[in-house]
This record gives C-alpha cells, sequence and structure tokens, in this order.
C-alpha cells in the first residue's frame, strides 16, 4: 500500500482518539441555555486547543527525538526519564537548537485559537400572543421547534459514535483489528521508515497502560524448547579453566552511542577512532556484530544480563520485578567483586536499580565520584549529563586498583551523547566535520587511549579480559548503515593483555547477548543461567545469530540472510552478502530457493515465544 494512505490512517484514528470528547460534549443535546452560556463555550474552545496543541507539539518534537531512537515515542518514555533531574536544561537548549520548530509550533497554536468558530446561539424570538388557546396548531408548532435542534444533535452523535470507532480501529470491515504500532509496516519498505507512517499521539496513546509480553502460542513448548532455549548449562570449557590461575577479571566498556559507522577497523575509510583501530588489530572482533536494540536501556540488560529489547525495554514495565540474573550475579556467586560505574547523577536511566537488581555489588555514579578528593569534583561535570569522559575513566581505573581480585566491572560512558559537547581544551584539536557527534566520538576515543595507558602500569591489567562494545547506533549517515540492519551495527570487541583469546576479525554474527556467554565460558563459571545469545568462541559460525526488534518488526539473522517477522507473518528475507543495502526483498522465492527460509521461521517464533513465556511467567533465572 502506499505510504499516504498509512499516514491517512493513523493521522485519522489519532484525531478521532484524542478529539472524541470534545465532540462528545459539542454534541450532546444539552439546554439552549447551557450551550449557548459563555462558560461552556469557553470551555469547549479550551478543551480543543489545549488538546490539539499538545497533539501538535508531540508530533513536533518527535521529528527531533525519533532521529535518534529510530522509532516514535511510546508511554514507555515517561519511565526510561522518570529519575533525570536535567530534562529541563536539556529542553532548552533544544528549543535554541531548534527554534524553527517552536516558531512552527506557535504559528499552529496560533491558528487554532484565531480560526475556532464556536456556535453562537440565535436569539428565540418571543412568541406573540394571538390570543389562541393552548392546544392550539401554533403552540405545537413552537414546541416542535424547540425539540428540532436536540433532536438533531442525538441523530449526529449516534451517527458520529459508530464512525469514530471505525476510524479509531483504521476500518471497518470484521477482519480488521484495532490497528497498533506495528501495523505501520505494510505501508512502508522497511521497518526503519515506519516513523514516517506513524505518529507521536497515536504512539502514546495505543502504548499507554497496554499489557506489553503475552505467549503467542506459535508452536508446543517441546517443540519451541528443540528449536531454541536460553538455558545454559554452565559447562566448563577445559582448555580455557585450566590455562589461568588465578581467575581472569573482567572489565565491560559500554560506549554510548559507537556505531560500527564511526569505527575505521570496520570500514574503507578513517573513521575517528585511531586509539580503538589499533585495539582491535590485537582483538577479536566480529565483522557482523549488532545490538539488541536502539536505545541505551535496551543496551544494559542485552550486554550484561543477555535479555534482548522485544516490544519494549523491559525494565520500564511491570515486567521489571522479575528476578533477573546476568554477569556480575553469576560471577559474584563465585567469588568476584562485582561493581558498575556510570558518571551521571546516582539513580540516572535507571542504571543504578537495575546494577542492583542484576548483581552488581557496588555502584559508583557522580555522588562517588566527587566524593573522590584525588580527582576534580563538580569541576568534571559536562553541565549536562555526566562526569566528562576522560575523568571518569580514569577514576574507573584507579578504584579498579583498589578492588579485590577476581573482580568484574562494568562502566557506561556519557560524553558521546546529547547534546554533543566536548571539554573546551579539546573543540579544536579534536574537532570532525560532519556531525557534532563525531567530534565527541574523538574524544571519547581519546579518553579509552588515556585509560588503557593507566591500567596497563596497574598489576590487575594482564589478567583481565576486556570486551568493548556499544549500547546503540547513533546518526547514521553512510547508506550500509541505514538499512534496517545497518542501524544496529555496533562494534563487539574481546580483548586480552595475556594473549589468551584468538586475535582478528571474525565472519561469525556476533550480537550484545552474545556477550555474557562468551564472557561465562572463558571464566569457567559452571553454573546455569538464562541468555539469548551464545557463546561465541565455542559455536560454530554457521550456527550464530542474531535477534531485534525495530518498530513492530522482529530481524532474525543468520548464515547471511535476514528475515523479518511482524509477529504474525514474515514481511522480508534478504540475502545480505548479496544484497548488503537490502533493496531486493527475495520473499515469495525462498520456498523454492533457499531451504534456511522455513528454519529461520520456526527459529525466531521459538525464540518469541520463549522470552515472552519466561517473562509473564518470572522465568529470567533457572
Amino acid at each position: 500500500m502506499e505510504p499516504a494512505v498509512g499516514v491517512l490512517r493513523f493521522d485519522t484514528s489519532a484525531i478521532l482518539y484524542s478529539n472524541t470528547l470534545y465532540v462528545l460534549l459539542a454534541l450532546l443535546p444539552l439546554p439552549r441555555r447551557v450551550r449557548g452560556s459563555r462558560p461552556w463555550r469557553r470551555a469547549l474552545k479550551v478543551l480543543y486547543v489545549v488538546v490539539n496543541s499538545l497533539m501538535l507539539t508531540l508530533n513536533l518534537v518527535d521529528t527531533v527525538y525519533s532521529r535518534y531512537t529510530g522509532r516514535r515515542t511510546t508511554w514507555t518514555f515517561f519511565s526510561e526519564f522518570s529519575n533525570e533531574g536535567n530534562l529541563g536544561d536539556i529542553v532548552g537548549v533544544e528549543l535554541l537548537n531548534h527554534w524553527y520548530l517552536v516558531l512552527i509550533g506557535l504559528a499552529f497554536i496560533a491558528a487554532l485559537i484565531f480560526l475556532y468558530r464556536d456556535e453562537e446561539p440565535r436569539p428565540q424570538p418571543e412568541e406573540e400572543d394571538t390570543g389562541v388557546r393552548a392546544g392550539s396548531g401554533n403552540n405545537f408548532t413552537s414546541r416542535l421547534s424547540h425539540f428540532k435542534e436536540p433532536l438533531i444533535r442525538s441523530l449526529c452523535l449516534l451517527l458520529y459514535i459508530p464512525l469514530a470507532i471505525i476510524g479509531m480501529r483504521g476500518g471497518a470491515s470484521t477482519a480488521i483489528r484495532p490497528i497498533t504500532i506495528s501495523n505501520a509496516n505494510q505501508y512502508v519498505n522497511q521497518p526503519s521508515e515506519a516513523a514516517i507512517v506513524l505518529n507521536t499521539p497515536f504512539s502514546l496513546l495505543r502504548t499507554m497502560g497496554k499489557t506489553t509480553f503475552a505467549d503467542p502460542r506459535y508452536m508446543p513448548d517441546a517443540e519451541m524448547q528443540a528449536l531454541f532455549t536460553p538455558l545454559h548449562s554452565g559447562e566448563q570449557i577445559p582448555e580455557l579453566t585450566q590455562s589461568h590461575i588465578p581467575p581472569f577479571n573482567v572489565v565491560v566498556l559500554i560506549l554510548e552511542s559507537f556505531g560500527q559507522e564511526y569505527i575505521g577497523a570496520y570500514n574503507d575509510y578513517p573513521g575517528y577512532t585511531p586509539f580503538l583501530d589499533s585495539l582491535i588489530a590485537h582483538s577479536l572482533t566480529f565483522r557482523h556484530s549488532y545490538a539488541n536494540g536502539r536505545k541505551s536501556i535496551d543496551g544494559m540488560p542485552s550486554i550484561l544480563s543477555g535479555i534482548p529489547m522485544f516490544v519494549e525495554p523491559f525494565f520500564v514495565t511491570s515486567y521489571s520485578l522479575n528476578n533477573v540474573g546476568g554477569i556480575a550475579a553469576q560471577l559474584g556467586a563465585e567469588g568476584y567483586t562485582t561493581a558498575f560505574f556510570h558518571g551521571a547523577e546516582n539513580g540516572s536511566m535507571g542504571f543504578q536499580a537495575f546494577a542492583r537488581t542484576t548483581g552488581f555489588q557496588h555502584y559508583y555514579g557522580r555522588t562517588e565520584y566527587e566524593a573522590d578528593p584525588r580527582f576534580g569534583g563538580s569541576s568534571d561535570f559536562d553541565g549536562t549529563w555526566a562526569i566528562w569522559d576522560e575523568e571518569f575513566l580514569q577514576f574507573f581505573a584507579a578504584t579498579m586498583e583498589q578492588m579485590p581480585q577476581p573482580f568484574m566491572t562494568a562502566l557506561f560512558t556519557a560524553t558521546s551523547h546529547h547534546p554533543f559537547a566536548v571539554p573546551d581544551r579539546y573543540r579544536d584539536s579534536l574537532h570532525a566535520d560532519g556531525h557534532p557527534l563525531h567530534t565527541c566520538i574523538r574524544y571519547t576515543d581519546h579518553a579509552l587511549r588515556r585509560f588503557f595507558a593507566a591500567a596497563r602500569r596497574m598489576p590487575w591489567y594482564h589478567n583481565t579480559l576486556f570486551v568493548i562494545t556499544a549500547d546503540h547506533t547513533n546518526i547514521n549517515q553512510q547508506p550500509a548503515y541505514n538499512t534496517p540492519l545497518g542501524t544496529f551495527s555496533v562494534p563487539i570487541i574481546f580483548y586480552s593483555p595475556s594473549g589468551v583469546l584468538p586475535v582478528g576479525m571474525s565472519r561469525a554474527v556476533a550480537q550484545q547477548t552474545d556477550i555474557m556467554p562468551t564472557l561465562l565460558g572463558l571464566t569457567g563459571s559452571s553454573r546455569p543461567y538464562i541468555a539469548y545469545g551464545c557463546d561465541l568462541l565455542h559455536t560454530a559460525d554457521s550456527l550464530t545469530w542474531a535477534i531485534h526488534y525495530n518498530s513492530g518488526i522482529y530481524q532474525y539473522v543468520q548464515n547471511g540472510h535476514l528475515l523479518l517477522f511482524d509477529g504474525e507473518h514474515a514481511t522480508g528475507w534478504y540475502d545480505i552478502e548479496a544484497d548488503p543495502l537490502l533493496r531486493h526483498n527475495l520473499l515469495g522465492i525462498p520456498a523454492d530457493g533457499c531451504p534456511a527460509f522455513a528454519h529461520h521461521l520456526s527459529r525466531t517464533k521459538a525464540i518469541i515465544q520463549s522470552y515472552m513465556q519466561r517473562m509473564v511467567g518470572n522465568q529470567l533465572v533457572p
């Protein structure tokens, strides 16, 4: 179908949802003295202007915000940022940066106010005293006139209700269920375009108070478990567990917004990360490596707990109360000291709650940094989000120096984030052309160089496994990184100073949820655990895979093919080796030409069903 048809259908639904109260009140067959009174008319106008001004403003705001998330804003946004105290500053900066949108918004609101025309009641002529007795023809006509207008309003109201329901549902056919966000994909060629068809009021209204997860029951449980299980036995691998005493330390570095697009080692152009490029030359890296979500709150559970993002970030739904494991809980039970580091206000983005829930014993945020006399305190705050990356990474190294070994730590950087500022002393020397994010990427790469320089001088360094990845991608400008698959391309880098790991660029498919099984395999963890990924070092390349959820579509990658699945039907099938820009949808051909199609579809359904069952049944730990 044409995108314009989809736009009309979703806009109609949103308009009816948001304006139904106004229409119902306007059509109520109230007495003339009420309906024609100034307070009633003014209340109707205020309701109309306020509601529609809010809806227009939400759409304008998302013209900026959706560029970073890759989708329209949903109701979970309010949970994601509920702990942030600096949103007022962020909004103020954005109002200045996008002043033209402010003017457009004010123009829309002014038009709503000045073009609104309410119904001014016509004065009723006084009934002439003709001396005709009660019950005469004139009296009957007068009474009929008195009831005519309320009758017309009642009929209009009765007609409006079914028409409004049809418009809200997206159609009149009994075969049509109420349209949801995922229906936008039937009007576009790729899931990344769904945000164009949708509108923000619809996305918010359709996700408000909704149950996020439900068991789809694609297949019997025995068939599902034969195709996929997230339960890992924790079997020790002799050649690794006997090769190192004492146990490895584990350090996970999660870099804000570091998509593959910015890293020269992944591309045929220099990029903005000279230090990371040099480190990759001595690391195990994966050419086809993907995030499991598009936001920071998606990346945390994927990387540290092996749980991908399906539909909504589970940590902002009611399922956040589930028992959840993770690398920290697993290694903490085996004698590791565990700590999480994030240079923002303690509690920001819900990271502190997540760290505590998943077994981290210690948390180090802005509060702990500013309390450490060895560092610059609040003067190192970037003014918006967090302590500058360079200073906080030095604090990270110094704090690990004091930890009992073995330890497992994770750090989340912050500087390569909107509003894309760097310290004044680096504005010229690290400046990069193009998007302001590129300068931030250079700065964080410089901060990583200084971190590793400091860590190399510390006794814990040689016996440590480092993992470097990103929470998600960000602004994508290269065509290969603007596809539904490319927008999830992040680095996954394993580095061992002791040389225990192989070195090179692997052709296996890797995803964030593989990090936990791979690390636990390397450390010789013996306890069973749940993770929606595989041990990349002990899984054949042909059996590695990745899955992510993109605007109502599940994307499953394995053996050079990409399957798109909307929860009910396959919507796309691509040969990503021959068609990296995903221009040729082969759906319809695979039954004859590619036997892998049925396998991909069945396995995707099994993974989704397993995920939903475990979420609903609180079975995220063995």
